[in-house]
């Protein structure tokens, strides 16, 4: 892949162009100068970021929850229609495929060779496709592996599995930003060594460096030799001094810099709900001309155009026993699942949004979730947590040995002050996490709705618990019911299954509407 900048002189010129259109601004507050050295303060050029690789923009809206649910036939009325609001945000055009999978699992891999426990923990499990009375023996050995299969949906991939799959893809997306931009070392200038991200150099804090984690850059904890790019960012503050040797002041990026990407995330089910059904294709002047019981048009499952008239839209299974079709007039052209690209997008430009593999969302089930949750981007399952401090001196995150920041459930429903938050970690630290079943000295969900577990009835008379996930969509093993996208069905997070797989979601910051173009609106005055 080519790098963005290639010497000095360019790297000058998008530097002058990112602080040029604020250079001669002042805070309209206290009429202190924007990117002055005399004073530090600085401002960069308001941006609207485009999606990360693989996304596509949902613009969001109104929309009734659950209301494309035209029966219920678990007679367990879970799809209480719901009028609800939608922010806009981006999600993956197709499911993440069995190449995605072995990409990440090829970085483990090479990253961390000697640890087996992690490429372990990382592997699906392809054992899902084992049936005592069917000969599914070739899809256990052949499936994730074989070329044959890399563009068809990762399936066996746990809803834990999926976080950590959103974490590492996080991760490598911004990772390769800042090196195409300078800010990080350009790996091709390296030797023959292990991939830059497993080499480990001494940070200015004097502690080993490990794989780029993006809250720990965040926190200024992965610098170093080795690490900082040739065209770090000038540092304008008052106080700042260039390092040994250097001419100038410099930094690393922070969040208000407008280069990285938000997180990778699994979509609300919500926010899946409202992206599969892609109404924005049948609406004009705010008026939904026409409802939808599938991510298409129309009561049925079949294409009404002339060129492709009576082929199948998913990849489901038209009846009992019936997966395929005919021999010589395969129905929807697949056994099992098919390729992630297969079958018309949605209006929103989303592939497979029904059938081909269920996905999991990220909400914790609940039977009356949307009687529960709030109206503005409904969702269940909050956790909320705060960063371990490894020292409160310096304000260093604590990190585990992969680099990643270790995160405490939070103890308080609001921000405590920082000698609140010393003691709480100070505690904390001495404290050992018990499993939710069993009862939990306190609740990380204090700022939300707190849940209530009946471990004596767990297992016996419900399978419900904090642990039960939401997935949605249908696959290539479920009848036509499933493909509505009101239904719901749930699964633990430890659980896995040849028909469920995922997609990511990116939440989009900044202005909602996304083709503004054509359309009428009030001015906006710029401040001075």
């Amino acid at each position: 892949m080519k790098i963005l900048f290639t010497n000095t002189a360019l790297v000058l010129l998008s530097i002058g162009t990112l602080l040029s259109s604020c250079s001669k601004q002042r805070s309209s507050k206290t009429n202190i100068p924007y990117n002055d050295r005399s004073y530090g303060y600085q401002r960069f050029r308001q941006t609207h970021p485009s999606p990360g690789p693989g996304l596509v923009a949902i613009e969001g809206g109104t929309f009734v929850l659950g209301g494309s649910a035209d029966q219920d036939v678990t007679y367990e009325y879970n799809n209480v229609r719901r009028t609800t609001t939608i922010a806009s945000f981006y999600m993956d055009e197709t499911e993440v495929s069995n190449q995605d999978w072995l990409d990440y699992l090829y970085w483990i891999r090479t990253t961390y060779p000697a640890d087996h426990e992690l490429y372990y923990d990382a592997l699906p499990d392809t054992l899902v496709w084992g049936r005592p009375l069917s000969y599914n023996e070739p899809y256990v050995n052949n499936y994730l592996r074989h070329p044959a299969y890399q563009d068809y949906p990762v399936v066996g991939v746990s809803w834990d599995q999926a976080q950590d799959y959103c974490q590492w893809r996080t991760d490598r997306v911004n990772e390769l930003i800042l090196q195409q931009k300078g800010l990080l070392v350009d790996p091709k200038s390296k030797k023959k060594t292990p991939p830059a991200a497993a080499t480990a150099a001494t940070a200015a804090n004097g502690t080993e460096q490990t794989p780029f984690n993006t809250e720990i850059y965040l926190n200024n904890q992965y610098r170093g030799a080795g690490i900082d790019g040739k065209h770090m960012l000038p540092d304008l503050s008052s106080n700042a001094q260039p390092a040994t040797g250097a001419k100038k002041a410099v930094r690393t990026a922070r969040l208000e810099d407008g280069i990285l990407n938000p997180s990778y995330r699994l979509p609300t089910e919500a926010e899946w709900e409202y992206a599969a059904l892609g109404l924005a294709g049948n609406t004009q002047f705010e008026n939904i001309t026409d409802g939808k019981i599938y991510p298409w048009n129309g009561l049925g499952v079949r294409s009404p155009k002339k060129a492709t008239r009576g082929l199948i839209l998913a990849n489901f299974k038209r009846g009992l026993g019936d997966n395929a079709g005919v021999g010589g007039y395969l129905n929807d052209k697949a056994v099992i699942t098919a390729q992630v690209r297969s079958y018309p997008p949605n209006d929103f430009g989303l592939y497979n949004m029904a059938g081909n593999v269920n996905e999991w969302v990220e909400d914790t089930y609940r039977q009356m979730s949307s009687e529960d949750v709030d109206a503005f981007n409904p969702f269940r399952g909050n956790q909320y947590t705060n960063k371990r401090l490894a020292d409160p001196a310096t304000g260093l995150y604590a990190k585990d040995k992969y680099g990643r920041p270790i995160n405490d459930p939070a103890k308080a429903a609001k921000k405590m002050t920082y000698a609140e938050l010393l003691a709480s970690q100070k505690a904390q630290a001495a404290a050992t996490t018990k499993d939710p079943l069993a009862g939990k000295p306190y609740n990380p969900d204090q700022r939300g709705y707190s849940d209530t577990v009946n471990s004596s009835l767990y297992g016996t008379t419900t399978l419900v618990n904090d642990h039960s996930k939401v997935y949605k969509g249908g696959s290539w093993n479920d009848l036509a019911y499933w493909l509505n996208p009101a239904t719901r069905r749930f699964m633990n997070e430890d659980d896995a299954s040849a028909e469920v797989g995922f997609r990511c979601a990116m939440t989009m910051v900044g202005a909602a509407e996304i083709h503004p173009n054509g359309k009428p609106h009030f001015a906006v005055k710029k401040a001075k």
